[in-house]
């Protein structure tokens, strides 16, 4: 069941679908289609957010909600407001058990794609975003959700409260951040090999970018924090799992991948902590991966005998 996947119908249809008004009242029926079945889901009396329409849809029926965490992940209102009441100091106890994943930019198509893809594996989430009210109707008691400053100290102390590993999809989060500690791993996708190989206008137009991914990067190598630093190729809208893989050198700079299997290795990446860092490309190709746990243990082997 954890390795279920998501149907590519679904989640390429990304933030138009999870962040708009799509997610009806009781009124209103919602249809689901993939392929040759569909799915009709007649609301009761509240609404259903669209990671419980999905859930419904996988597994025929709301029995199994509780297997991914719905009744135990009710969101918890984090936002930074400046209020002290909301960021009482609190004794060190250990942090409790860590096994939250924190995702950053959950607003971010990438952010979302991950979401739903570790909220399917049954891990416990916690993310980031800007507005909780949309991510909330999006993802509703599977997520939880909170908004802050990343250069705030005592924020970040209360938000990686239980987390054990932080995935970052999008630029200028972890360079802003000046502590990851109680973290076990970090995996960050980069977009420095696409950036660095532009020309140009666009040379121009990804300056800033750029100057993001770089400080991103160089903040997790010297975090001290087991690092996964994913270089992947020009990200594009189109849907994943058509295609397999290339991860030889020059792949990112060269080549592109999906925003769905980008959000999939970003996921997998969690099953390989590496001792202190793994930093690798890929883009979409010709190898296909079945095992993903195997295909990062080859690549991290592969980096060691190269230094």
């Amino acid at each position: 069941m954890a390795g279920t996947s998501l149907p590519s119908s679904l989640l390429s249809q990304g933030p138009s679908l999870l962040f708009s008004s799509s997610i009806s009242e009781a009124k209103s029926p919602i249809l689901i289609t993939s392929g040759n079945r569909c799915l009709v889901r007649c609301l009761a009396k509240k609404k259903i957010s669209f990671v419980d329409q999905i859930l419904d849809y996988i597994e025929g029926g709301p029995k199994l909600r509780k297997w991914y965490g719905a009744p135990k992940l009710v969101p918890k209102d984090e936002t930074s407001s400046g209020d002290d009441d909301e960021f009482e100091e609190e004794e060190d106890d250990g942090d409790g058990d860590k096994d939250a994943v924190f995702v950053t930019d959950g607003d971010s198509d990438l952010g979302q794609m991950i979401i739903l893809q570790l909220i399917v594996k049954g891990t416990r989430v916690k993310a980031l975003v800007k507005d909780k009210r949309k991510a909330l109707e999006a993802f509703g008691a599977y997520v939880e959700l909170t908004s802050g400053d990343a250069s705030d100290e005592r924020y970040l102390r209360k938000a990686f409260k239980g987390v054990a590993a932080i995935i970052s999809p999008t630029e200028g989060f972890l360079s802003n951040v000046k502590s990851l500690r109680g973290v076990k791993h970090a995996v960050l996708l980069s977009q420095l090999s696409v950036y660095e190989s532009s020309g140009g206008i666009q040379a121009m137009m990804n300056n800033k970018a750029k100057k993001l991914a770089e400080g991103d990067e160089n903040a997790v190598i010297s975090s001290k924090v087991p690092y996964t630093i994913i270089r992947t190729g020009k990200l594009e809208d189109s849907p994943g799992g058509n295609q397999g893989f290339n991860f030889s050198k020059g792949a990112a700079a060269k080549g592109s991948i999906s925003k769905e299997d980008a959000a999939r290795i970003c996921v997998e990446a969690l099953s390989v902590v590496p001792p202190t860092g793994l930093i690798f490309e890929v883009s979409n190709g010709e190898e296909a991966v079945s095992d993903w746990e195997g295909q990062l243990m080859k690549v991290m082997q592969k980096q060691s005998e190269k230094k």
